[in-house]
This record gives structure tokens, C-alpha cells and sequence, in this order.
């Protein structure tokens, strides 16, 4: 079967695309960027989502699903409409 997972890596969202055995679950495609520790769980700080829901590590992959892993923002959306106002005032 055959998924996509998006990943941001340095503010630039990455697509990429994995030919995986029928019921691989979550926790595999993770462990195969690299981002689950040595106990099979991801950091406090990122989360995983197919289609845009919140999943478990152990949710079951079907063909098609959209993997996506979620970090924090590093600037929260009020503070980054700030920063844009204060630059159109100064421009």
C-alpha cells in the first residue's frame, strides 16, 4: 500500500511518498524518519495527525492516508500578526 507523509523541516513542508506492507501502523512509518525514541514514542512536543486527525502511534495505515506530523509553531499567529503590523507601520 501507498502513503504520503508530510513532514516541515525547516519551515518548508516535505512530501514524501512510502510503499508500505498492509497493516503497517504509524509507529513504523515514524521510526523510519527517525522520530520516535528508543521506547517507540514521539517527543511531548510533536504530534501526528492522518488528514488532520489526531491519531494514535498504534492507528492502523490504509491506502491513500496522509501521515502528518505536527511540531510546535515557533511563533504563536497573534504574536506573527504583531510583528507584520508593526513592519507595514514602519514601511
Amino acid at each position: 500500500m501507498r502513503v504520503c507523509v508530510c513532514i516541515d523541516q525547516v519551515g518548508e513542508m516535505r512530501r514524501f511518498w512510502l510503499d508500505l506492507p498492509t497493516g503497517a501502523l504509524v509507529r513504523e512509518v515514524l521510526t523510519h524518519f527517525g522520530l520516535v525514541d528508543a521506547q517507540g514514542d514521539l517527543p511531548a512536543e510533536i504530534a501526528v495527525g492522518v488528514f488532520g486527525q489526531i491519531i494514535a502511534l498504534d492507528y492502523v495505515l490504509s491506502e491513500g492516508d496522509r501521515v502528518e506530523v505536527y511540531r510546535p509553531l515557533a511563533i504563536s499567529p497573534a504574536e506573527r500578526r504583531r510583528q507584520r503590523a508593526a513592519q507595514r507601520k514602519r514601511n
